[in-house]
């Protein structure tokens, strides 16, 4: 049987009757906080459980393990809870087996990445009607923008859109990382109300990133004077190479990933409200123009110059910076040449 998250975390209480709950998706945050609240729910009713936990690797090298935990007693409690992490279906004959002799006393999670449509262990949930199936789909910014402002009302702290805006942007779409800087946020405040955005940015350290970010998007649109501006505003002394590498294959790599499905959708418009992760809508029109601009062949012989460029900049200190600028000039005249 499948349910949806938002059913789970409004009303755990009444689906706690299912013993055999299989949570996928790549939302980790959601999935740790449907976790979160089946436990506190299952402790309200009986302070008594203990709760284990396995890999599905520990079950394949030794199912002894696994058998105990479900058929023996424990000497501390008379339930247990057992959740098995990183599930990708090779246990799907022992879980089949669980079903038909499910013993008393236990509930199994499993938690898993994304499945396909074709995943035996997903079919299996999804048809039985005595195990439950939670996909955890990626969240959109309206989810993150209720979770942050409930959180902060119920803190008493007063922001503006524009700083929410900020932390959602800041979180990656990931409620996790949201509500870590949330909480740096709460701690602040102290009660004190309203927090500004400048106090906001500082909070989350997000000035640096945000002008890293803003380079190399001017970059990759090949707009050659946004690009010297930020960088002589920025970089006149010091560059964290690292973080500009990081932050420029990982929206290589988005660039690349969405030109391989551009036939698949009717226009670029469609692909990026189609991309998982969400594409912030400050950026979807940096990234609609950096999806004319480029094309798959240009994109992956960047990954493998990036990579070449990264080698010799950790072999050869006394050069870096110049390869390094080298290599970012050259692709923000490529992009300037196609726009």
């Amino acid at each position: 049987m499948i349910k949806k998250s938002f059913e789970i975390l409004n009303n755990t209480l009444i689906f706690l009757k299912y013993n055999l709950f299989l949570i996928y998706g790549e939302n980790n945050g959601l999935k740790k906080d449907i976790i979160e609240n089946i436990k506190k729910t299952i402790l309200v009713k009986d302070s008594n459980v203990e709760f284990m936990s396995l890999n599905e690797a520990d079950i394949q090298n030794n199912e002894e393990i696994f058998n105990n935990i479900l058929y023996s007693g424990s000497l501390f409690s008379k339930k247990k809870v057992l959740i098995i992490k990183d599930a990708k279906g090779k246990i799907i004959k022992q879980i089949e087996e669980v079903v038909d002799n499910y013993p008393e006393g236990i509930k199994i999670i499993i938690l898993s990445d994304l499945l396909d449509k074709k995943s035996a262990l997903r079919n299996f949930f999804e048809k039985n009607t005595r195990t439950l199936t939670i996909p955890c789909y990626p969240d959109n910014e309206k989810d993150l923008e209720i979770i942050a402002t409930l959180e902060f009302k119920k803190n008493n702290i007063i922001l503006s859109r524009e700083s929410i805006n900020l932390l959602i942007e800041k979180s990656n779409f990931d409620r996790g990382n949201l509500k870590n800087e949330i909480e740096k946020i709460i701690s602040f405040s102290n009660g004190k109300g309203e927090v500004t955005i400048e106090q906001v940015r500082s909070l989350i350290n997000f000035a640096g990133e945000y002008k890293s970010d803003s380079l190399i998007n001017e970059c990759l649109c090949g707009n050659i004077q946004q690009y010297k501006k930020i960088l002589s505003e920025s970089y006149l002394n010091t560059i964290n190479q690292i973080l500009l590498f990081r932050i420029l294959n990982k929206k290589i790599l988005r660039l690349l990933n969405m030109k391989k499905v551009e036939k698949n959708y009717k226009d670029i418009e469609s692909l990026i409200n189609a991309s998982k992760p969400p594409i912030f809508w400050k950026e979807k029109s940096i990234v609609k123009k950096q999806l004319y601009i480029w094309k798959v062949n240009d994109l992956q012989k960047m990954i493998k110059e990036i990579n070449n460029i990264e080698l010799i900049c950790k072999r050869k200190p006394q050069i870096s910076k110049i390869v390094f600028f080298d290599l970012f000039s050259r692709i923000c005249t490529k992009a300037n040449s196609f726009s």
